[in-house]
Protein backbone atom coordinates (compact mmCIF):
# COMPACT_ATOMS: atom_id res chain seq x y z
CA UNK A 1 0.00 0.00 0.00
CA UNK A 2 1.01 3.61 -0.86
CA UNK A 3 1.03 4.38 3.14
CA UNK A 4 3.80 1.53 3.75
CA UNK A 5 5.96 2.27 0.81
CA UNK A 6 5.71 6.36 1.89
CA UNK A 7 6.74 5.47 6.03
CA UNK A 8 9.31 3.00 5.75
CA UNK A 9 12.91 3.65 4.23
CA UNK A 10 13.95 -0.15 5.26
CA UNK A 11 11.17 -2.10 3.51
CA UNK A 12 12.61 -5.35 3.70
CA UNK A 13 13.03 -5.32 7.28
CA UNK A 14 9.78 -3.86 8.20
CA UNK A 15 8.15 -6.63 5.74
CA UNK A 16 8.94 -9.34 8.46
CA UNK A 17 6.58 -8.32 11.20
CA UNK A 18 3.91 -8.37 8.43
CA UNK A 19 3.81 -11.86 7.95
CA UNK A 20 2.00 -12.43 10.40
CA UNK A 21 -0.49 -10.84 9.61
CA UNK A 22 -1.21 -12.17 6.28
CA UNK A 23 -4.30 -13.82 5.96
CA UNK A 24 -4.34 -14.78 1.97
CA UNK A 25 -4.30 -13.31 -0.97
CA UNK A 26 -6.52 -11.92 -3.38
CA UNK A 27 -8.57 -14.41 -5.68
CA UNK A 28 -7.48 -13.28 -9.55
CA UNK A 29 -10.88 -11.56 -10.63
CA UNK A 30 -11.06 -9.98 -7.40
CA UNK A 31 -10.35 -5.47 -7.79
CA UNK A 32 -6.90 -4.66 -6.09
CA UNK A 33 -8.32 -1.42 -5.16
CA UNK A 34 -11.54 0.04 -3.56
CA UNK A 35 -14.12 1.71 -5.12
CA UNK A 36 -13.72 4.58 -3.02
CA UNK A 37 -9.93 5.26 -4.42
CA UNK A 38 -9.25 6.63 -7.58
CA UNK A 39 -7.51 4.46 -9.72
CA UNK A 40 -5.73 5.98 -12.29
CA UNK A 41 -4.51 9.34 -9.45
CA UNK A 42 -3.01 6.29 -7.42
CA UNK A 43 -1.39 4.36 -10.67
CA UNK A 44 0.28 8.05 -11.49
CA UNK A 45 1.35 8.79 -8.45
CA UNK A 46 3.26 5.04 -7.91
CA UNK A 47 4.81 6.05 -11.12
CA UNK A 48 5.80 9.61 -9.96
CA UNK A 49 7.27 7.92 -6.79
CA UNK A 50 9.57 5.75 -9.50
CA UNK A 51 10.82 8.65 -10.84
CA UNK A 52 11.42 10.68 -7.44
CA UNK A 53 12.94 7.13 -6.52
CA UNK A 54 15.27 7.66 -9.71
CA UNK A 55 16.20 11.00 -9.75
CA UNK A 56 17.74 10.60 -6.43
CA UNK A 57 15.61 12.97 -4.25
CA UNK A 58 15.09 10.39 -1.25
CA UNK A 59 18.78 10.53 -0.91
CA UNK A 60 19.59 12.84 2.21
CA UNK A 61 22.45 15.53 1.55
CA UNK A 62 24.44 15.26 4.97
CA UNK A 63 25.89 18.21 5.21
CA UNK A 64 22.73 20.38 4.93
CA UNK A 65 21.84 18.56 8.23
CA UNK A 66 24.60 18.94 9.94
CA UNK A 67 24.92 22.80 8.80
CA UNK A 68 21.41 22.92 10.49
CA UNK A 69 22.40 21.49 13.90
CA UNK A 70 25.54 23.46 14.03
CA UNK A 71 23.58 26.71 13.64
CA UNK A 72 20.95 25.47 16.93
CA UNK A 73 23.73 24.22 19.05
CA UNK A 74 25.66 27.81 18.35
CA UNK A 75 22.19 29.30 19.65
CA UNK A 76 21.92 27.27 22.33
CA UNK A 77 25.26 28.14 23.39
CA UNK A 78 24.67 31.83 22.20
CA UNK A 79 21.47 32.27 24.41
CA UNK A 80 23.26 31.15 27.84
CA UNK A 81 26.41 33.32 26.88
CA UNK A 82 24.81 36.45 26.52
CA UNK A 83 23.48 36.35 30.33
CA UNK A 84 26.85 35.24 31.72
CA UNK A 85 28.56 37.97 29.72
CA UNK A 86 26.10 40.58 29.79
CA UNK A 87 24.43 39.91 32.86
CA UNK A 88 20.62 39.48 33.69
CA UNK A 89 18.97 43.19 33.65
CA UNK A 90 16.29 43.02 31.51
CA UNK A 91 18.05 43.59 27.71
CA UNK A 92 20.12 40.53 28.10
CA UNK A 93 17.08 38.70 29.59
CA UNK A 94 15.33 39.82 26.40
CA UNK A 95 18.02 38.93 23.51
CA UNK A 96 18.65 35.30 26.03
CA UNK A 97 14.74 34.72 25.35
CA UNK A 98 14.86 35.18 21.66
CA UNK A 99 17.79 33.20 20.89
CA UNK A 100 16.86 30.25 22.95
CA UNK A 101 13.90 30.03 20.92
CA UNK A 102 15.19 29.79 17.98
CA UNK A 103 17.60 27.16 19.02
CA UNK A 104 14.71 25.74 19.93
CA UNK A 105 12.12 26.07 17.31
CA UNK A 106 14.60 24.89 14.66
CA UNK A 107 15.72 21.83 17.02
CA UNK A 108 12.08 20.95 16.66
CA UNK A 109 12.28 21.23 13.00
CA UNK A 110 15.57 19.32 12.69
CA UNK A 111 13.89 16.58 15.26
CA UNK A 112 10.93 15.85 12.58
CA UNK A 113 13.02 15.36 9.77
CA UNK A 114 14.77 12.64 11.70
CA UNK A 115 11.41 11.13 13.41
CA UNK A 116 10.59 10.66 9.60
CA UNK A 117 14.09 9.24 8.75
CA UNK A 118 15.39 11.70 6.47
CA UNK A 119 18.46 12.66 7.41
CA UNK A 120 20.43 9.48 7.47
CA UNK A 121 20.31 6.07 5.22
CA UNK A 122 20.35 4.13 8.30
CA UNK A 123 17.25 3.95 10.13
CA UNK A 124 19.43 3.53 13.52
CA UNK A 125 21.33 6.74 13.11
CA UNK A 126 18.18 8.70 12.78
CA UNK A 127 16.59 6.82 15.85
CA UNK A 128 19.75 7.95 17.86
CA UNK A 129 20.52 11.38 16.92
CA UNK A 130 16.14 11.79 16.90
CA UNK A 131 16.64 11.27 21.19
CA UNK A 132 19.83 13.84 21.32
CA UNK A 133 17.79 16.30 19.47
CA UNK A 134 13.90 15.83 20.69
CA UNK A 135 14.98 14.45 24.33
CA UNK A 136 18.22 16.18 25.29
CA UNK A 137 18.02 19.74 23.13
CA UNK A 138 13.91 20.15 23.50
CA UNK A 139 13.49 17.67 26.53
CA UNK A 140 10.24 15.56 24.78
CA UNK A 141 9.89 12.54 23.92
CA UNK A 142 11.21 10.99 20.68
CA UNK A 143 8.62 7.85 20.70
CA UNK A 144 5.92 9.91 22.12
CA UNK A 145 6.13 12.61 18.95
CA UNK A 146 6.68 9.30 16.87
CA UNK A 147 3.36 7.75 18.18
CA UNK A 148 0.90 10.70 17.63
CA UNK A 149 2.59 11.99 14.57
CA UNK A 150 2.41 9.48 12.71
CA UNK A 151 -0.74 9.19 13.44
CA UNK A 152 -1.82 12.17 12.09
CA UNK A 153 0.47 11.09 8.72
CA UNK A 154 -1.77 8.51 7.95
CA UNK A 155 -4.69 10.46 8.45
CA UNK A 156 -4.42 14.21 8.26
CA UNK A 157 -7.58 15.94 9.38
CA UNK A 158 -9.64 12.86 9.88
CA UNK A 159 -11.37 13.17 13.06
CA UNK A 160 -10.36 10.63 15.95
CA UNK A 161 -7.80 9.72 14.10
CA UNK A 162 -5.41 12.27 13.61
CA UNK A 163 -4.48 13.27 17.25
CA UNK A 164 -3.50 16.74 16.12
CA UNK A 165 -7.76 17.97 15.37
CA UNK A 166 -8.38 16.53 18.87
CA UNK A 167 -8.72 19.93 19.76
CA UNK A 168 -12.35 19.85 18.28
CA UNK A 169 -14.97 20.22 19.56
CA UNK A 170 -13.62 20.78 23.11
CA UNK A 171 -11.62 23.63 22.07
CA UNK A 172 -12.89 24.59 19.24
CA UNK A 173 -15.20 23.84 16.45
CA UNK A 174 -13.28 22.56 12.86
CA UNK A 175 -14.35 22.38 9.65
CA UNK A 176 -17.62 23.36 8.02
CA UNK A 177 -19.35 20.06 8.35
CA UNK A 178 -18.45 19.37 11.97
CA UNK A 179 -19.47 22.71 13.29
CA UNK A 180 -23.18 22.42 11.25
CA UNK A 181 -23.27 19.32 13.34
CA UNK A 182 -22.30 20.51 16.62
CA UNK A 183 -24.80 23.24 16.36
CA UNK A 184 -27.25 20.97 15.28
CA UNK A 185 -26.95 18.43 18.21
CA UNK A 186 -27.05 21.93 20.08
CA UNK A 187 -23.62 20.96 21.21
CA UNK A 188 -21.62 24.04 23.37
CA UNK A 189 -18.73 23.55 25.41
CA UNK A 190 -16.69 26.97 24.58
CA UNK A 191 -18.59 29.55 22.81
CA UNK A 192 -17.31 28.87 19.13
CA UNK A 193 -18.53 32.05 17.82
CA UNK A 194 -15.39 33.97 19.59
CA UNK A 195 -13.38 30.97 19.00
CA UNK A 196 -11.07 33.13 16.52
CA UNK A 197 -10.65 35.47 19.23
CA UNK A 198 -9.71 33.36 22.04
CA UNK A 199 -7.37 31.34 19.81
CA UNK A 200 -4.72 34.62 20.30
CA UNK A 201 -4.73 33.24 24.18
CA UNK A 202 -4.46 29.59 24.28
CA UNK A 203 -3.51 27.24 21.63
CA UNK A 204 -0.37 29.40 20.51
CA UNK A 205 1.04 30.09 23.89
CA UNK A 206 -0.04 27.63 25.90
CA UNK A 207 0.12 24.61 24.40
CA UNK A 208 3.88 23.40 24.80
CA UNK A 209 3.75 24.97 28.34
CA UNK A 210 0.70 23.19 29.56
CA UNK A 211 -0.48 20.49 27.62
CA UNK A 212 2.27 18.72 25.59
CA UNK A 213 4.46 19.25 28.74
CA UNK A 214 2.71 17.43 30.73
CA UNK A 215 1.58 14.96 28.04
CA UNK A 216 5.06 14.02 26.83
CA UNK A 217 6.10 13.05 30.58
CA UNK A 218 2.70 11.21 30.96
CA UNK A 219 3.11 9.03 27.67
CA UNK A 220 6.64 8.12 28.00
CA UNK A 221 6.13 6.80 32.05
CA UNK A 222 2.84 5.50 31.09
CA UNK A 223 4.33 3.39 28.15
CA UNK A 224 7.35 2.58 29.96
CA UNK A 225 9.41 4.74 27.50
CA UNK A 226 12.48 4.27 30.15
CA UNK A 227 15.23 5.79 27.76
CA UNK A 228 13.62 8.39 26.57
CA UNK A 229 12.39 9.48 29.85
CA UNK A 230 16.65 9.12 31.16
CA UNK A 231 17.09 11.40 28.00
CA UNK A 232 15.12 13.96 28.95
CA UNK A 233 16.26 14.45 32.34
CA UNK A 234 19.19 15.54 30.92
CA UNK A 235 17.58 18.49 29.30
CA UNK A 236 16.45 19.82 32.67
CA UNK A 237 19.81 19.02 34.54
CA UNK A 238 21.61 20.92 31.91
CA UNK A 239 19.27 24.00 31.42
CA UNK A 240 18.80 24.23 35.55
CA UNK A 241 21.86 24.09 36.39
CA UNK A 242 23.66 26.16 33.61
CA UNK A 243 21.06 28.96 34.01
CA UNK A 244 20.25 28.10 37.31
CA UNK A 245 23.79 29.47 38.40
CA UNK A 246 23.09 32.65 36.82
CA UNK A 247 19.61 33.42 37.65
CA UNK A 248 17.48 33.42 40.74
CA UNK A 249 14.67 31.18 41.23
CA UNK A 250 11.47 33.41 39.70
CA UNK A 251 13.53 34.37 37.20
CA UNK A 252 14.91 30.77 36.11
CA UNK A 253 11.38 29.91 36.18
CA UNK A 254 10.29 32.96 34.09
CA UNK A 255 12.92 32.49 31.93
CA UNK A 256 11.64 29.24 31.02
CA UNK A 257 7.74 29.48 31.24
CA UNK A 258 8.17 32.47 28.33
CA UNK A 259 10.69 30.78 25.98
CA UNK A 260 7.80 27.86 26.18
CA UNK A 261 5.78 30.65 25.29
CA UNK A 262 7.21 31.64 22.60
CA UNK A 263 8.51 28.44 20.96
CA UNK A 264 4.49 27.08 21.18
CA UNK A 265 3.56 30.33 19.25
CA UNK A 266 5.91 30.27 16.43
CA UNK A 267 5.17 25.73 16.28
CA UNK A 268 1.24 26.06 16.34
CA UNK A 269 1.31 29.58 13.68
CA UNK A 270 3.26 27.57 11.51
CA UNK A 271 1.89 23.87 12.19
CA UNK A 272 -1.69 25.03 11.80
CA UNK A 273 -1.23 26.97 8.57
CA UNK A 274 -1.38 23.84 6.66
CA UNK A 275 -4.57 21.99 7.97
CA UNK A 276 -6.69 23.96 9.86
CA UNK A 277 -7.96 26.09 6.72
CA UNK A 278 -8.45 22.50 4.77
CA UNK A 279 -11.20 19.66 4.72
CA UNK A 280 -11.84 18.25 8.08
CA UNK A 281 -14.28 15.59 8.67
CA UNK A 282 -14.59 11.88 9.31
CA UNK A 283 -11.95 8.93 7.65
CA UNK A 284 -13.91 8.84 3.86
CA UNK A 285 -11.80 5.45 3.15
CA UNK A 286 -9.82 7.69 -0.03
CA UNK A 287 -6.70 6.76 -1.86
CA UNK A 288 -3.36 8.10 -0.36
CA UNK A 289 -3.04 10.62 -2.48
CA UNK A 290 -6.48 12.25 -1.89
CA UNK A 291 -6.21 11.69 1.67
CA UNK A 292 -2.98 13.94 2.12
CA UNK A 293 -4.14 16.64 -0.65
CA UNK A 294 -7.43 17.35 0.88
CA UNK A 295 -5.85 18.06 4.12
CA UNK A 296 -2.66 19.96 2.98
CA UNK A 297 -1.83 23.12 1.41
CA UNK A 298 1.65 25.14 0.99
CA UNK A 299 3.13 28.62 1.44
CA UNK A 300 5.37 30.00 -1.16
CA UNK A 301 9.20 29.41 -1.17
CA UNK A 302 11.71 31.88 -0.03
CA UNK A 303 14.78 31.44 2.24
CA UNK A 304 13.19 32.88 4.77
CA UNK A 305 9.93 30.85 4.49
CA UNK A 306 12.07 27.55 4.48
CA UNK A 307 14.24 28.76 7.49
CA UNK A 308 11.16 29.73 9.80
CA UNK A 309 9.25 27.07 8.76
CA UNK A 310 11.34 24.57 8.37
CA UNK A 311 10.79 23.43 5.11
CA UNK A 312 7.21 23.06 6.34
CA UNK A 313 6.20 25.61 3.27
CA UNK A 314 6.00 22.47 1.46
CA UNK A 315 3.63 20.29 3.31
CA UNK A 316 1.66 18.84 0.28
CA UNK A 317 4.89 17.15 -0.87
CA UNK A 318 5.85 16.56 2.79
CA UNK A 319 2.77 14.70 3.03
CA UNK A 320 2.93 12.78 0.09
CA UNK A 321 6.73 11.90 0.57
CA UNK A 322 7.58 11.91 4.42
CA UNK A 323 10.59 10.45 4.41
CA UNK A 324 12.04 12.81 1.66
CA UNK A 325 14.93 15.04 2.87
CA UNK A 326 13.54 18.63 3.07
CA UNK A 327 16.01 20.15 1.05
CA UNK A 328 14.71 18.11 -2.07
CA UNK A 329 10.76 19.66 -1.13
CA UNK A 330 11.22 22.48 -4.43
CA UNK A 331 12.60 19.89 -6.47
CA UNK A 332 9.94 17.15 -6.42
CA UNK A 333 6.85 20.12 -6.32
CA UNK A 334 6.64 20.70 -10.02
CA UNK A 335 6.26 16.71 -10.78
CA UNK A 336 3.50 17.04 -7.68
CA UNK A 337 1.64 20.17 -9.46
CA UNK A 338 1.33 18.30 -12.89
CA UNK A 339 -0.44 15.65 -10.91
CA UNK A 340 -2.35 18.03 -9.62
CA UNK A 341 -3.51 19.70 -13.04
CA UNK A 342 -3.74 16.36 -14.85
CA UNK A 343 -6.18 15.09 -12.44
CA UNK A 344 -8.07 18.22 -11.53
CA UNK A 345 -7.30 18.64 -7.84
CA UNK A 346 -6.70 21.82 -6.36
CA UNK A 347 -3.45 22.55 -5.55
CA UNK A 348 -3.11 25.04 -2.92
CA UNK A 349 0.16 27.71 -2.56
CA UNK A 350 -0.32 30.88 -0.44
CA UNK A 351 2.03 34.13 0.57
CA UNK A 352 2.99 33.02 4.98
CA UNK A 353 1.47 35.99 6.42
CA UNK A 354 -2.13 35.06 3.82
CA UNK A 355 -1.72 31.35 5.56
CA UNK A 356 -1.51 33.15 8.91
CA UNK A 357 -4.39 35.16 8.69
CA UNK A 358 -6.52 31.76 6.76
CA UNK A 359 -6.28 29.94 10.07
CA UNK A 360 -8.49 32.81 12.40
CA UNK A 361 -10.38 33.40 8.92
CA UNK A 362 -11.26 29.62 8.98
CA UNK A 363 -12.05 29.24 13.00
CA UNK A 364 -14.21 32.54 12.32
CA UNK A 365 -16.18 30.70 9.54
CA UNK A 366 -17.12 27.61 11.65
CA UNK A 367 -17.47 29.51 15.03
CA UNK A 368 -20.05 31.57 12.49
CA UNK A 369 -21.92 28.31 11.10
CA UNK A 370 -21.95 26.26 14.18
CA UNK A 371 -23.93 29.72 15.68
CA UNK A 372 -26.20 29.92 12.89
CA UNK A 373 -27.37 26.25 13.57
CA UNK A 374 -27.31 26.16 17.22
CA UNK A 375 -29.82 29.15 16.55
CA UNK A 376 -31.50 27.52 14.68
CA UNK A 377 -35.28 26.46 15.59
Amino acid sequence: QDAFVAFHVDKVLVSKYLKSLQIGELAPDQPSIEPTKNKMLVKDFRELRATVEKMGLLKPNQLFFFLHLAHILLLDTAAWLILLYFGTSLMPFIVSLVVLTISQVQASWLQHDLGHLSVFRKTKWNHLLHKFVMCHLIGASAKWWTLLHSRHHAKPNCFQKDPDIDMHPFLFTLGKKFSVELGIKKKKYMPYNHQHKYFFITLPPLLFPTYFHCHTFYIAYTKRYWVDLAWMLTFYIRFFFTYGSLLEIKSLLAYYFIFRMLESSWFVWVSQMNHIPMDIYYDNNLDWVSTQLQATCNVEQSLFNDWFTGHLNFQIEHHLFPTMPRHNYWKVAPLVKSLCAKHGIEYQCKPLLTAFADIVHSLKNSGELWLDAYLHK
